[in-house]
């Protein structure tokens, strides 16, 4: 830098010192540092013409100055004529001028007295030298004698320099001066125009003065542009740069302008002699057009210095702009490297598993190939920079150790990923090891279980199996790990805590497997070794072969043949537990073995549910940072179409949360049951509630498959496919996590049926059942979301129990007759919906498309109370329906489940639910009961009891109609009712129609409804009363007017039973209350039913 500063300096310095020289110059061509009088300045007074130069000159070479016949010479001013005296003699060059003036003075139309006063004047004020004075006298007789005398007796007046000599005429002034030196008015031929001449005398002085100023102009704009402070930015440079280069344009302009004048100027000094070629320049021609060539060299010499000057600071402005984007770029490569190290500084994970450290290393090939752009670049500008140096930029203190920061930056990062791959390599070289030792482990504990007993005892079997011991055993030379601080020492860079550990399960595993072998061996060499005892031949016993408990060698062999081709077929899985239960068939083995064999299989199926539980966690945090990740990517956002974006949270639903609950909790803890598989129904149990995060998903499903469909196609899913080398695309991977909760309850299964006699038995079928329930719950969540038209909130209506889809009839008692026939043979299709506090009726609609896009939806279109709600268990004709009624059987709905076991599994739901809300209600009644034992009167006679009530105008909304046989025992059989009568309907809707519905039931003005027979046939049995609420469904015709009153429809509860059969009963239509004979009470409460029902009291 201080090294250009000096450079600039001295350039600087060499401009001004040339144009100094050219306004120097200047000055002496145009003799202005003699006399600064210009043309311009006294162009008026030349105008006058009381003198001139009109180029001619004498023999000697000596400059004529003409004073013609100017009558006003003597009103002249003084200044005047010594400013136009000093401009002429100005003009000639110094070497005419130092040879001295010839002064021609024509007086011949003046007065002697004026030629006297003429001659004293330039005698007296004339400022250059002189050579000769000649003076036309006057011509006239009188005057010519006059000024011959009068010279000649005043000659001592005339005292001069230089000679003065008196003419008569212009011939004697020819023999002094050339005619060609003279104008025409004095007798020469010399072409002279003073106006002309006083344009060109005007015109040189201009471009003179031009010449000078643009000298001055680019002396002041250089020193501007060499004093400019260089901008630290890169467009504040650009900028500077542009300003600087359009002011030097102006200044280029202003010389090609100044250029242009000089060659007018010359040009039209040239032109007069170019029209006449007889014509010859006269001397002050040909000195002012040296004058203009000299003006003209000297504004080129002003161009190039300044051009020279201009080169070298534009050099320094594009070098300065070179390097503020050499620094800005550094400072982008920079933050971009540092941002990289970063990064890298965050792969400190060595992985977990194989799966895990191929996923990692694949990321880590991935972060390299997206870094690379960023250090290639950092490469670029480092060579960049070493360029500019080559190039002798100006600023190489500044440049050099900025490119070595740059390749220090990249050898750094590139041995750090270069660290990371090898501690990667290193992690998958000792998963690989581990995985080789467990699945080697695998193998054998499948050897063992699949080696059949029974064959074993037999001293060739023994002798087999012993050799494929020994057999596999030489392969764990290759497989197994041989010593364990040896692997801490190899693998010492990457073992963190975790990883030690699982080093030694693994370990620990391997020696396990092996002690098994060893004690496998020593029983099989036992058996190998036994000798028979030598038996005399005897000859056997007829019922000895009778009594023979083996069978026949051509049975057993096809016995064996055919268990063994069973067992290739099952796999070795299902080999060891067909063969060992074989051979405990066949042979009977120890409890030892059975148990061992058990425990065998409980392992199995505990690695399998931790390897697929590993695996699934890397598939979920694959498709997040491969696919989740990606979206907020700057770099991939152009691969994103508009339909994609803003969309991450509907395609990945909670994903993430799922992940991190598998990851962080559920897999570490079904890692610490590895060496008790049969307890791990207790990690399920304690983690039961986060399994709901995946109700939440599936109902995610729907909408996540849509926007997969509209965007399957983006380049994004492709470009990340890629990236990820999967084969399957996004939408196979975002049904895993429904595939995994529906895994989890095979595998408990399986483990189930291993640990039947363990200790974890009762918590695996636990956490089987809770699995099944999550299962259901989720398949109810995904048709109750498909719900449409409800106006309510579904949450309110408590707990979803049951969903299924049912034929419906209908029987309203308020519905017009015709409908009520209609209804009997149109059958409605409804899918019902049972909360915890109301039953849903909707209609299916099947949607077309694909995936999910099947998946029905419901339309809401009628809802019951199940505060009101009562059931009818058996309907007569078909083992499939119930009846659902409601308020007294004002509405009934006959049900018709798929088959006889959906029904009784409503049924039983819906009998669990009304019988709770009873027995709430009853808990209720009795503690209201208790707090008003104190107030009840006893009972009276007739006269005694409360009077009769006259309101009724109560709603049935919620009115029942229980029936006492189901409240005594809850739930009680009963016998279907006999068959209808000839001519009556039933026998019409106990066979529905198959016409199609081509209504959708459930509007006012439809109420297709169908009576049952079920409650319209049947004898009356003897009822017992108990405790509740109950409406009323037949006068007391014979009633006294003691009793209490109660008309068919109010709404009575039962109370309490006193002595002597009275019932304490409130009628809560008409707020009155009072005794009743239980007699009476039984018959006015209804008519004992066929069918058997049952009612929740519950409001």
């Amino acid at each position: 830098m201080r090294f250009w500063l000096r450079n600039e300096e001295m350039a600087l310095e060499e401009m001004v010192q040339r144009l100094n020289a050219v306004f120097a110059r200047t000055d002496e061509i145009m003799h202005q540092d003699i006399t600064p009088l210009c043309a311009a300045d006294i162009q008026d007074q030349l105008r006058k013409r009381f003198a001139y130069l009109s180029g001619g000159r004498g023999q000697d070479g000596s400059p004529v100055i003409t004073f013609p016949d100017y009558p006003a010479f003597s009103d002249v001013p003084d200044k005047e004529f010594q400013n136009v005296m000093t401009y002429l003699t100005s003009i000639p060059s110094l070497q005419d001028a130092g040879i001295g003036f010839i002064l021609v003075i024509d007086r011949r139309q003046d007065k002697w007295t004026s030629v006297k006063a003429s001659v004293l004047r330039i005698a007296a004020s004339f400022p250059a030298n002189l050579q000769r004075v000649l003076v036309l006298r006057p011509t006239g007789f009188f005057q010519r004698t006059l000024s011959d005398l009068a010279f000649r007796f005043n000659r001592d007046d005339f005292k001069m320099k230089v000679p003065v000599t008196m003419l008569s005429s212009v011939p004697e002034l020819h023999d002094y001066i050339d005619k060609s030196q003279l104008t025409e008015d004095l007798g020469g031929t010399l072409d002279y125009c003073h106006t002309k001449w006083l344009c060109h005398r005007t015109a040189i002085e201009s471009f003179a003065v031009m010449v000078k100023q643009t000298a001055q102009m680019l002396q002041s704009f250089g020193t501007e542009l060499a004093e400019t402070e260089l901008p630290n930015d890169v467009p504040s440079t650009s900028s500077v740069l542009i300003a600087h280069t359009e002011k030097k344009h102006k200044a280029k302009e202003n010389m090609r302008l100044a250029l242009d004048e000089g060659r007018s100027i010359l040009e039209s000094i040239r032109e007069p002699l170019a029209r006449s070629t007889e014509q010859s320049p006269n001397q002050d021609q040909l000195d002012n057009q040296t004058t203009v060539q000299r003006l003209l060299a000297q504004l080129n010499e002003t161009e190039a210095a300044f051009d020279e000057f201009w080169a070298k600071h534009q050099q320094k402005l594009e070098q300065c702009l070179q390097l503020r984007h050499f620094e800005q770029d550094f400072r982008e490569v920079k933050a971009a490297l540092d941002t990289l190290a970063q990064k890298i500084v965050t792969f400190t994970d060595v992985g977990n598993s194989l799966a895990h450290v191929e996923h990692l290393l694949k990321d880590l090939t991935s972060f390299e190939e997206k870094s690379s752009a960023a250090v290639e670049r950092a490469r670029a500008l480092s060579l960049e920079g070493e360029q500019l140096i080559g190039n002798k930029h100006y600023a190489v203190d500044s440049i050099r150790p900025k490119c070595h920061e740059l390749q220090h930056l990249c050898d750094q990062f590139a041995a750090e990923v270069g660290r990371r791959r090898g501690l990667l390599g290193k992690s998958l070289e000792l998963h690989s090891l581990l995985e080789a030792s467990m699945k080697w482990c695998d193998e054998g504990i499948y050897l063992l279980a699949s080696q059949p007993v029974d064959k074993c005892q037999s001293q060739d079997g023994a002798e087999a199996a012993l050799q494929e011991i020994e057999k596999f055993l030489e392969t764990g030379a290759e497989n197994k790990i041989q010593e364990l601080n040896k692997i801490y020492q190899d693998y010492e860079l990457i073992l963190t805590q975790d990883l030690r550990e699982h080093v030694q399960k693994v370990f620990q595993k391997q020696e396990s497997m092996e002690e098994m072998f060893h004690r496998r061996q020593a029983s099989l060499k036992k058996l190998a070794a036994k000798q028979t005892r030598p038996v005399q031949p005897v000859a056997p016993r007829p019922e000895a072969l009778a009594k023979s408990p083996c069978a026949s060698p051509g049975i057993r062999r096809g016995s064996e043949n055919s268990s063994c081709e069973g067992s290739a077929r099952r796999g070795p899985y299902r080999r060891a537990k067909s063969e060992m239960s074989e051979g405990r068939q066949g042979r009977g083995s120890s409890t030892g073995d059975e148990e061992e064999s058990l425990a065998i299989l409980r392992r199995h199926v505990m690695n399998e549910l931790l390897d697929t539980e590993r695996v699934y966690v890397e598939e979920l945090l694959c498709v997040l940072e491969g696919y989740a990740a990606e979206m907020d990517n700057p770099l991939m956002t152009h691969l994103i179409s508009t339909g994609l974006q803003n969309k991450k949270d509907v395609l990945f639903g909670n994903m993430e949360e799922i992940y991190h609950f598998h990851n962080r909790i559920f897999l570490r803890e079904l890692e610490n049951y590895i060496d008790c598989p049969e307890l791990v129904g207790r990690c399920f149990l304690e983690r039961m509630e986060e399994f709901q995060i995946y109700e939440k998903y599936c109902q995610n499903k729907p909408r996540s498959e849509s926007v997969w469909r509209q965007c399957a196609d983006c380049p994004f899913f492709q470009e990340c496919q890629k990236k990820l080398d999967h084969k399957l695309s996004l939408d196979s991977y975002l049904l895993k996590p429904v595939q995994r909760i529906t895994k989890y309850q095979l595998l408990l299964k399986e483990m189930l049926k291993y640990s039947k006699s363990c200790e974890g038995a009762e918590d695996l079928q636990e956490a089987l059942s809770s699995i099944l329930g999550i299962l259901k719950a989720v398949n109810d969540s995904m048709h109750l979301i498909a719900i449409t038209g409800y106006d309510g909130n579904l949450s309110d209506l408590g707990k979803l129990l049951m969903q299924g889809s049912f034929s419906v009839w209908t029987d309203h008692k308020k519905g017009h007759s015709k409908v009520k026939d209609l209804a009997r043979f149109k059958p409605m299709q409804r899918h019902l919906f049972l909360h915890e506090k109301a039953v849903l009726f909707c209609k299916k609609r099947e949607e077309n498309g694909e995936g999910y896009e099947k998946a029905p939806s419901y339309s809401y279109k009628q809802s019951l109370n199940m505060a009101a709600v009562g059931i009818t268990e058996n309907v007569k004709g078909d083992v499939r329906k119930f009846e659902i009624w409601y308020n007294a059987r004002e509405e009934v709905y006959i049900i018709q489940a798929p088959t006889p076991e959906i029904k009784a599994a409503w049924v039983s739901e819906i009998r669990k639910l009304l019988t709770s809300q009873l027995q709430a209600f009853r808990e209720a009644s009795q503690h209201r009961v208790l707090e008003q034992s104190q107030s009840l009167p006893l009972p009276a006679t007739a006269s005694a009891s409360p009077s009769k009530g006259n309101t009724r105008n109560i709603k049935k909304l919620e009115e029942r109609k229980t029936d006492p046989l189901s409240l005594e025992g809850y739930v009680s059989s009963t016998s279907l009712p006999k068959a209808p009568e000839k001519g009556r309907g039933w026998s019409k809707t106990s066979q529905p129609s198959e016409a199609p519905e081509d209504n959708d039931g459930w509007s006012s003005a439809e109420e297709p409804l169908n009576s049952s027979d079920a409650e319209e046939e049947g004898g009356v049995g003897p009822r017992k009363l108990v405790p509740g609420r109950f409406t009323v469904v037949a006068d007391d015709e014979k009633g006294s007017p003691d009793t209490l009153v109660m008309r068919s429809g109010d709404l009575v509860e039962v109370v309490q039973e006193g002595e002597d059969c009275l019932w304490y009963v409130r009628n809560l239509t008409s707020s009155k209350e009072g005794w009743v004979p239980a007699g009476s009470l039984s018959a006015r409460l209804g008519k004992s039913s066929s069918a058997q029902c049952l009612s929740s009291s519950v409001w």
